[in-house]
C-alpha cells in the first residue's frame, strides 16, 4: 500500500472508533512506523510502504482504536524540547506542565538543590537540570517502576540525578536540605476519576492521579512535610487543577509559608501556585 492510502486508512479507522484527534495520530504512528516526519505525507505519499511496516501500522493502529494512548505505542513524548520515555507507570508529561517548569527557571540559579516530590518520569527534575548549570536534583516517588523510567531518562538525556523510592518524605534523609521543591501531585478527586477519558482512567497510573477525596491530600502533606527539608528562601512550585487555586494557597498560607501566587496557563486557566519559604519567618 502507498504510504497516502496507508495513512488514510489510519485516520478513518481511528475516526471510526471516536479518536479526537484521529488525523494527527494516524500521522504519528505511520511517522513512527516508517522512521519519516510530516513532510513525508506531502512530498512522498506515492512512496509504497514496505510489508513489514504496512502490518505494524495497521496493528498500532488497532491499539489505538483500543484507546491505549499515541505516547505508550510510541514510547516517547516531547517535553521542553527533550525527548522523554514514557509508560504505562508514569503519567504522560503534557503541555500545562510546562507552565510549572517554566516558572521554576524564574527562580532557578546555578548550583541549586532541587527536590521533584512525585517525580514520575522524571520530566519536570531532568528538564530543570538540564536548562541551568551546576545545580542538583533528587526525585521522589513512591513508585519503583516510575523510578526505573526515570533513570533511563536521565541516562539517555546524559544527566545526572539522584532518585529516591520513598511515600513523600518518609525515606528521604532528614539532613537534606533543598533550594527549591517542585511538585505535580496527583490531585484527581477520587469521584472524578471514573470520568475521565479512557486513555487516563484505563491506562495512565491511578497512583499518579488520585489526589483523595477531594483531590488535595498530596497539597496538605507536601506542603507540612517539606519544611523540614528547605532552606531558608527556598521556593516551592505546584502544577494545581483549574479549580484548585484558592484551595491550595489557604494550605500554604496556614503553613506559614510567604509570597504565594497562582499562575495562569495559556488558555488563562489556574495551573501553578508558587510560595517561599522563609526560615525564622512565619512558617511554623
Amino acid at each position: 500500500m502507498k504510504y497516502q492510502e496507508l495513512y488514510k486508512y489510519g485516520v478513518e479507522q481511528l475516526e471510526t472508533a471516536g479518536i479526537a484527534e484521529a488525523a494527527l495520530d494516524a500521522r504519528l504512528l505511520l511517522e513512527h512506523v516508517c522512521h519519516t516526519d510530516r513532510n513525508t505525507l506531502l512530498a512522498y505519499g506515492d512512496r509504497v510502504v514496505a510489508a513489514e511496516w504496512e502490518r505494524c501500522y495497521v496493528n498500532l493502529i488497532e491499539e489505538r482504536k483500543a484507546h491505549i494512548p499515541l505516547q505508550h505505542l510510541t514510547g516517547e513524548q516531547e517535553f521542553m524540547g527533550l525527548s522523554f520515555r514514557v509508560n504505562e507507570h508514569v503519567l504522560i508529561p503534557r503541555q500545562d506542565t510546562e507552565i510549572l517548569v517554566e516558572e521554576a527557571m524564574r527562580e532557578l540559579h546555578d548550583g541549586m538543590e532541587l527536590l521533584d516530590m512525585c517525580t514520575g518520569s522524571g520530566c519536570i527534575l531532568l528538564s530543570l537540570l538540564h536548562y541551568s548549570n551546576d545545580c542538583r536534583g533528587t526525585g521522589v516517588d513512591i513508585s519503583p517502576q516510575a523510578l526505573l523510567t526515570a533513570r533511563e531518562n536521565a541516562e539517555a538525556l546524559g544527566i545526572a540525578a539522584d532518585f529516591v523510592q520513598s511515600d513523600l518524605f518518609a525515606q528521604l534523609d532528614t539532613d537534606r536540605k533543598f533550594d527549591m521543591l517542585v511538585s505535580n501531585p496527583p490531585y484527581i478527586p477520587s469521584d472524578v476519576i471514573e470520568t475521565l477519558m479512557p486513555e487516563v482512567r484505563e491506562h495512565e497510573p491511578l497512583t499518579a492521579l488520585n489526589g483523595g477525596r477531594d483531590g488535595l491530600h498530596f497539597y496538605r502533606q507536601i506542603s507540612k512535610g517539606a519544611k523540614q527539608y528547605l532552606n531558608g528562601g527556598a521556593w516551592l512550585f505546584f502544577e494545581i487543577g483549574c479549580d484548585q487555586a484558592a484551595d491550595v494557597c489557604g494550605i500554604l498560607a496556614a503553613d506559614g509559608y510567604l509570597e504565594i501566587e497562582v499562575v495562569k496557563d495559556f488558555a488563562g486557566l489556574d495551573r501553578v501556585v508558587k510560595c517561599m519559604f522563609q526560615n525564622g519567618g512565619r512558617n511554623v
